[in-house]
């Protein structure tokens, strides 16, 4: 495996609870991989063309870093096949690399260090540059216990921004409600039970039809007061957002009519 950050430490953890556990880290700071491989119960590396002869290496590593690190395994290793697993990043990266056997392996979940992922309801996506190579990425992706879903490099752009709304600017909006009430003397806990609330409906429901709020039921009194309340930044996002949520608010109900 190359590299140890939160996507490689998820991997490497799920892997070795399965029983296969990597034979290898390598990083680019020879005590990040010794972290992680004391975890799983593996050597670590201090360069990558000292791991033992690999039949796979998962490229775990920064976006911008994948076709330099690609392009070392493949000269050390011309028989492995490579895998990385970015979400944004095409697979034909690894071909220009010089791999020969290449694909990806990307699970659409979010990572940190400190958490173990419990990968049995995460769909992870899987591309190869043949038949062979994509039936051995979905084969890892099986060991890991999550759903399997083949996508081209296309389609995976858009769930990794689809990702981006879902989870990073969600998450990013739970930071702006904690400082508005910390400013206040209240505590984000509060909120808790709302987002989880919210979070188990779309399980059931579309996101059009989980939708509640001033904005979508056209409730102009409250957005004028909330927004009365806000300036700069913070009064700019709730206005877009709220001006988002009032145009899918009507375009779901055009669609409604069509059908009658």
């Amino acid at each position: 495996m190359a590299g140890a950050g939160n996507v490689a430490t998820a991997l490497g953890v799920a892997l070795a609870a399965a029983g296969s556990a990597p034979v290898a880290v390598w990083s680019r700071t020879l005590a990040s991989a010794k972290e992680l491989s004391e975890k799983i119960g593996c050597a670590a590396c201090e360069t990558i063309d000292k791991l033992p002869l690999p039949d796979v290496i998962i490229i775990s590593v920064s976006d911008n870093a994948i076709e330099e690190v690609a392009a070392t395994a493949a000269a050390a290793f011309p028989d492995a096949l490579l895998l990385h697993t970015a979400g944004s990043v095409p697979m034909d990266i690894l071909r220009k690399a010089g791999a020969v056997k290449y694909g990806v392996l990307y699970p659409m979940q979010t990572f940190s260090r400190q958490r173990k992922t419990d990968f049995s309801p995460v769909t992870l996506f899987v591309e190869g540059c043949d038949s062979s190579c994509e039936e051995c990425a979905a084969e890892i992706a099986h060991l890991l216990g999550g759903k399997v879903q083949c996508a081209t490099s296309e389609q995976r752009k858009y769930l990794h921004i689809a990702a981006v709304f879902a989870c990073n600017f969600a998450n990013a909006a739970y930071t702006m409600a904690a400082e508005l009430l910390e400013a206040h003397d209240m505590p984000f806990e509060a909120m808790l039970p709302l987002i989880d609330e919210t979070a188990a409906k779309v399980h059931r429901l579309h996101p059009l039809d989980a939708q509640t709020g001033p904005a979508h039921r056209g409730d102009s009194v409250v957005i004028d007061a909330h927004k009365a309340m806000l300036d700069g930044r913070l009064k700019s996002l709730y206005t877009e957002i709220s001006d988002y949520i009032a145009d899918a608010k009507r375009r779901m109900s055009d669609k409604e009519k069509e059908k009658e």
